[in-house]
């Protein structure tokens, strides 16, 4: 990292917090901050590392996210943004969704105008499925209850249609979230692809636990308007094949991952949000 050629005089460098796919530090050299992210292809969690720098190039074309300063085989560095991180209690305040809503909308429709070269469609039932053939020969201690998952993502998929498509994000994490007191930023573009709206927007419930009433203000000011039964349905729907990935993803990073990360807890967590979920949509 310090042999980088990109850096003016000395540098300091000090580890950020977050990120479950990635290595993140905080670079200062005489003339400013950066951030600096190393991270590989995981193809077993369908992050392509050409995909992200492209996405993050698009978004900051759009507007949404810092500037990509350098890139190379294995990491990337882009400019540091001084700001807040948001929580989930940030994202759940009528005013923060007031914002963050139309951020997400610009995601949306916006970088597809901006993105260079080949690329991806996220499409979270094909994930699912897949996790299930990785777990499986793996031998993961889940491995009874997959062909459940699988059953339960393939009903899914059949009522969350039909879809619209845009460019997802696909990981609306609080902490992708950045405040700087003026305006917000989005980052960390891993999973992005092309795919439903209705995922980033079950996403961005799901991992936020944003109540019902909240989450009726959300769809409302994404669709501008009422929000129809049908299309409730459809999103509680998506918004369970979310949750069931993220669940399984963490599944899978028990099996694969090297980080310091508690992945059996964070298994255990998303499985209490994924049966929370489906009995909502099974009452929907």
């Amino acid at each position: 990292m310090h042999a980088l050629p990109i850096w003016h005089g000395e540098t300091i460098a000090t580890p950020l917090e977050g990120g479950l796919t990635n290595l993140n530090f905080k670079v200062m050299d005489v003339k400013g901050s950066y951030v600096v992210r190393f991270g590989d292809d995981i193809p077993e969690h369908h992050v392509m590392r050409f995909n992200e720098l492209a996405a993050s190039r698009a978004a900051y074309a759009a507007g949404l996210s810092p500037a990509v300063i350098h890139a190379e085989k294995g990491l990337s560095v882009l400019e540091f943004i001084e700001s807040k991180t948001l929580a989930e209690a940030d994202v759940a305040t009528p005013e923060m969704l007031a914002r963050i809503i139309p951020l997400v909308r610009k995601c949306h429709r916006e970088i597809p105008k901006y993105y260079r070269g080949a690329a991806l469609i996220f499409w979270v039932f094909h994930v699912i499925r897949d996790y299930a053939n990785t777990l499986d020969e793996g031998g993961s201690n889940y491995a009874a209850k997959l062909p459940e998952y699988c059953a339960i993502a393939n009903s899914l998929e059949a009522a969350s249609g039909p879809f619209d498509i845009v460019f997802g994000h696909n990981d609306l994490m609080a902490a992708n979230f950045l405040d700087d007191g003026n305006r917000l930023w989005l980052i960390d573009w891993d999973y992005a692809g092309f795919n439903s709206p209705l995922f980033d927007l079950g996403g961005l419930a799901s991992n936020n636990s944003l109540t019902e009433q909240q989450e009726s203000h959300m769809l409302e000011l994404y669709f501008q308007g009422a929000v129809t039964d049908d299309l409730l349905h459809r999103y509680h729907a998506m918004k369970c094949a979310s949750v069931l990935r993220e669940t399984m993803w963490s599944m899978v990073s028990e099996l694969t991952s090297s980080l310091d990360i508690d992945y059996a807890a964070y298994t255990r967590e998303n499985l209490g949000r994924f049966r929370r979920a489906y009995d909502t949509y099974l009452q929907s």
